[in-house]
């Protein structure tokens, strides 16, 4: 059984971004995000608020559908991971330059 202490219920999390648990399951549904149940209530990890509130953001911002938002956040997840390897490589280049 989870600790209850580092999950948020999805039912709050609903009620405090004014979001539809069925938007919720749809992003659990593409990958997005993952959903533990527990005892019939259904849990998000407080280590995925922060990717939570970007695609929450896309969403009513930008009206993205759940599909739409998957193609932008694994585009800005590549662009996040092609920016930390162009700074090692940057770091490894001032090695030979000195």
């Amino acid at each position: 059984m989870m600790n209850k202490d580092n999950w948020i219920q999805l039912q709050t999390i609903c009620s405090h971004y004014q979001v539809d648990v069925s938007f919720f399951t749809n992003l659990h549904d593409l990958g997005l995000i993952e959903i533990e149940t527990v005892e019939q209530s259904f849990y998000i990890s407080e280590n995925q608020i922060h990717d939570l509130e970007r695609i929450i953001r896309m969403h009513h911002e930008l009206e993205l559908t759940p599909e739409g938002i998957d193609v932008v956040f694994n585009l800005l997840q590549k662009i996040e991971r092609l920016q930390k390897e162009l700074v090692t490589a940057q770091n490894r280049l001032r090695l030979y330059e000195s």
